[in-house]
């Protein structure tokens, strides 16, 4: 059964949201994957810290990796506490990584991760988009966009 489009993902409670990420990429496509953590990691994201601002996924030996996220050490932590930007490893099928490996190698994209939340069942994850990088008249482009999108909802308001 496929999974769904990112429209649809049950995000009960997002902790962190890489909100560069769709001004710096063109996202093709989003998968939602699970994310292998440590006791005092959860706790630390329930808190509501964390951050991928930097982050970036990557395939290795057949696992989907993140790579450079930051969930500080939680703060009632004893000595078995985590280290803060270690790799996670994602959570994906197997025809999933088979055609992310696929759409990096050949395609030249990049793995981005766009937000780490809560889904209804209390389970993290992560909502991981397969994107292409911008050029620089691209993203003027967009800004364009964006001020006239702006500019014209100013004028309506104004008119009518």
């Amino acid at each position: 059964m496929a999974r769904p489009k990112h429209a649809t993902f049950d995000k009960q409670k997002v902790v962190a949201e890489n909100r560069k990420a769709r001004f710096n990429y063109s996202i093709e496509d989003t998968f939602e994957a699970g994310i292998a953590l440590q006791g005092t990691e959860v706790k630390a994201l329930r808190a509501g810290e964390g951050s991928i601002a930097e982050s970036y996924a990557e395939v290795k030996d057949g696992q989907v990796w993140l790579v450079n996220a930051n969930i500080p050490e939680f703060s009632h932590g004893n000595r078995h506490n985590h280290e803060p930007k270690r790799p996670r490893k994602l959570l994906l099928h197997e025809r999933e990584i088979n055609r992310l490996f696929g759409a990096v190698e050949r395609k030249g994209m990049t793995l981005v991760p766009l937000s780490v939340y809560f889904n209804g069942r209390g389970r993290a994850k992560v909502e991981l988009a397969l994107a292409k990088g911008k050029q620089a008249h691209d993203k003027r482009a967009t800004i364009k966009d964006r001020d006239w999108q702006r500019d014209k909802a100013r004028l309506m308001r104004e008119k009518g």
